[in-house]
């Protein structure tokens, strides 16, 4: 039996998200049965090292044990009770304590659901219905994010779905990642009609693109000049840059965080926090309703807390070393080939981009060759690679990885890209 195939005929194009699909790439995805470490394991058995790593929840690699051991023991209490339980505080206390920004936090069920209701929050805070994002961020699904860039980069925006009604979209302002004057011409223009500004502080839906110098603090000053805040999207930068985040890291706090990914330790979840004034105003406190039956799940719950207890300072150095070992050896690897290929890396995320030259914006992003990016892809997979399917996707490195997994990968990057050069 052909998976996809069957697949096709019950989930709308055989898969609950669609770049899995592998509609960039082409060809069919591999379906997996199940991972441990470093691995990944297909349905017919092959063996894949593994740098999606579901799209960076599994810093500690697949299955990690004192995660799996702490999920069990939760699961053996049940699975949901729709009440607070002992759980939810002590992750909530874990969160606090690390992340510079957060006072209180809001448990949620998906990084969506903790964008769109920061969001709402910021509108409800502010009293102001207008929001700015940058084009290439991807924030989730939800209606007042899912915008594209019309033919020009700050004009009201048109809606990149059907179904985004245009009387939604048009309060979602779209501006240039790492050109403050772009944004500062939507504050003119929209003079006190701005709630919010939100951002991935490091952008990983169009590949990877590292902040500039000034721009994060650019970003912070212009918002509390024209009384906006300053949303942080920490979903994929939360605990992979530092214990803090990306704003820990770069040393610019936020006035509101949202998270997602590794906070769950593989499991769903989401949440999203900020200073006590500004969350003292959501229900039950405040006017601002949010709600979620599965908010704060026990078993999220346990698979966060064992995640985040094992998330030291000495990790990220460990981790550091592997993922610069990696990189290094990319970049090695383009240089004795004599390819141009810009190469952007931060900790344990980077993205190969197939063009020369800088990528520091979308629109640099899009100098990609995508074309040469799905051979690229196929050619690792074949050899037991597995990336994601997308050139505007991040590779991740998990503390699972162990070297001769470095090793052989950087020996196979070298093969294929010498064979599609």
């Amino acid at each position: 039996m052909n998976i996809f195939e069957e697949s096709k005929k019950y989930i709308p194009g055989g898969v609950n998200s669609p770049v899995r699909a592998f509609g960039s790439v082409g060809g069919e995805p591999v379906f997996i049965e199940r991972g441990k470490g470093s691995k990944i394991y297909a349905v017919d058995g092959k063996e894949y090292i593994d740098y999606v790593c579901s799209w960076g929840p599994l810093i500690h690699g697949h299955a990690d044990d004192a995660i799996i051991s702490e999920i069990e023991k939760a699961l053996k209490n049940g699975t949901t009770f729709g009440a607070p339980t002992k759980l939810e505080l002590e992750l909530a206390k874990k969160v606090v304590n690390m992340v510079p920004s957060i006072d209180m936090v809001r448990m949620v069920s998906s990084g969506t659901e903790a964008v769109m209701s920061a969001i709402r929050l910021a509108r409800g805070y502010t009293k102001r219905d207008k929001i700015v994002k940058f084009e290439g961020c991807y924030h989730g699904h939800s209606d007042s994010l899912l915008v594209k860039a019309g033919s020009g980069a700050l004009t009201f925006n048109q809606p990149s779905s059907p179904g985004v009604p245009f009387d939604l979209a048009k309060y979602t302002l779209i501006a240039d990642y790492n050109d403050l004057e772009s944004v500062k011409r939507l504050f003119l223009e929209n003079k006190g009609e701005i709630a919010c500004i939100i951002v991935e502080p490091v952008a990983g839906n169009m590949g990877v693109v590292l902040p500039t110098d000034v721009f994060l603090q650019g970003l912070k000053e212009i918002c509390e000049n024209e009384g906006s805040l300053l949303i942080f999207d920490e979903v994929i930068t939360g605990f992979r840059l530092s214990p803090g985040g990306a704003q820990e890291y770069y040393g610019v706090i936020p006035h509101l965080t949202t998270l997602g990914k590794i906070l769950g330790g593989g499991l769903p979840v989401g949440a999203y926090g900020g200073k006590r004034e500004i969350m003292e105003m959501i229900s039950p406190v405040g006017p601002v309703y949010q709600a979620g039956t599965l908010s704060g799940n026990p078993l999220a719950m346990a698979a966060g807390l064992a995640n985040l207890k094992k998330l030291e300072k000495s990790f990220y150095i460990e981790l550091r070393k592997k993922s610069e070992y990696l990189w290094n050896g990319f970049r090695e690897n383009c240089k004795s080939l004599g390819i141009d290929y810009a190469f952007n890396s931060i900790e344990s995320m980077a993205c190969m981009f197939f063009c020369s030259g800088n990528v520091n914006s979308f629109k640099d992003a899009l100098r990609s060759d995508t074309k040469k990016y799905a051979q690229f892809f196929h050619g690792m997979l074949e050899r037991g690679i597995n990336l994601a399917p997308s050139q505007f996707e991040a590779m991740f490195v998990s503390s699972a990885h162990s070297y001769e997994d470095l090793d052989y990968t950087i020996k196979t990057h070298y093969e294929v890209l010498k064979s599609i050069k």
